[in-house]
């Protein structure tokens, strides 16, 4: 069934890759018609979300920023199927990055460093930097459930080389490089609600008590690996920038969990300058401190 379902959805897929920009964003606008008009897909979270995190706001506020939010995720995660066809040049163009030279000058002293990154505009189309880092880029994600979709998934976020792996293999790549003495910049979304059987410090993000990810930083420490920050902004629509930010040179002059809570705040910042391109549809709250 799986696989029925993947070939009967790759057709489409690459289709949709192929549009021009024009009539992209028109089919975008269409399925965001269906997504929150029509399906209302986790509308309910969404709302409990920003109410959580934004009760500053009016109600037709926050409802302003619901609407820009699912228009913007749309666009999102098609832009991620537009990766499979759109040129480097034009991807050049329509995602820029500010002070490349702040990561170089780590690659220049030989330090491999962790990027840090939050679920914040175009996170997807960050891979695309990996051929200017100086590094060989390694990101760390969540295996999906369906192979094929996880081998295409795979295959789109590693067009420019970037190199996937799974979250229970990064212990054992980043122990081998480190052996090898292979220069790496190690990519980790970091703001999303741990597992329960794997939190170990809370802390106020975005006004509430939640338990948050510590592992960017126990990898840091442990590895001698520096943290950088992403920060990517939405320019206009399908284009972005992206700005580095240095969190933690020297991780083990840090108390624990001083460079998670530095990283957090910098996100929390981001989100409250425009919130609709934070992705409100996770359960980043659901165990917070009540």
């Amino acid at each position: 069934m799986q696989f029925i379902v993947y070939i009967i959805a790759f057709p489409l897929l690459w289709l949709i890759s192929i549009l021009p920009f024009r009539l992209f964003y028109l089919f975008s606008d269409f399925v965001y018609f269906l997504v929150y008009r029509i399906i209302g897909y986790r509308k309910k979270v969404v709302r409990e979300n920003l109410a959580l995190t934004l009760p500053h706001l009016s109600d037709s506020e926050r409802k302003n920023i619901e609407k820009k939010f699912y228009r913007h995720m749309c666009d999102m995660f098609l832009e991620m199927v537009k990766t499979m066809s759109i040129s480097p040049e034009e991807m050049e163009r329509r995602f820029h990055v500010t002070n490349i030279d702040l990561v170089l000058d780590y690659a220049k002293k030989g330090k491999s460093v962790i990027l840090v990154a939050s679920h914040y505009a175009s996170y997807e189309w960050l891979l695309t930097i990996n051929p200017k880092i100086g590094f060989q880029g390694i990101a760390v994600y969540k295996k999906l459930a369906n192979p094929y979709f996880d081998k295409l998934v795979r295959k789109i976020r590693s067009k420019y080389n970037t190199e996937m792996i799974e979250t229970r293999k990064a212990i054992p790549t980043m122990a081998q490089n480190q052996r090898k003495g292979i220069l790496s910049m190690y990519g980790l979304a970091s703001d999303q609600s741990p597992k329960l059987d794997r939190i170990f410090h809370s802390m106020k993000f975005m006004g509430i008590e939640v338990p948050v990810h510590t592992g960017a930083e126990m990898l840091a420490k442990k590895y001698d690996l520096s943290v950088i920050m992403v920060k990517v902004k939405k320019v206009s629509r399908g284009h972005y920038e992206a700005t580095f930010l240095p969190i933690a040179d020297d991780p083990k002059e840090y108390e624990n969990f001083d460079i998670t809570e530095k990283y957090l705040k910098e996100v929390e910042k981001q989100i409250y300058e425009a919130p609709e391109f934070y992705l409100w549809t996770h359960k980043r709250w659901k165990h917070r401190v009540k």
